[in-house]
């Protein structure tokens, strides 16, 4: 009797890819969600802060809308590259 060393599966593999291609959407869409979440908590601390002109929340507000701007480019640009790198 002798002992074979076992080499893994392609089905292995495949869900190895699966599983990469997976949380590439997810990256994507958790980007999104904190683009929305930034660009929405921007806007409402700009209306405060133009109520309290020398207050710190309009550079504050300034920030999160930027970050929001870039994590929703970052989502797009994600998922451009998700839908062109897609196995056909």
């Amino acid at each position: 009797m002798s002992i074979e060393p076992h080499e893994p599966s392609s089905d292995l593999k495949n869900s190895d890819q699966d599983l990469s291609e997976s949380s590439k959407w997810e990256s994507g869409m958790i980007a999104r969600v904190v683009g929305i979440l930034c660009v929405g908590g921007g806007f409402v601390l700009g209306l405060q802060g133009l109520d309290h002109p020398d207050s710190f929340l309009l550079p504050t507000a300034l920030g999160l809308i930027v970050a929001g701007v870039v994590a929703q480019v970052f989502a797009l640009l994600r998922s451009w590259y998700v839908y062109l790198h897609r196995k056909t």
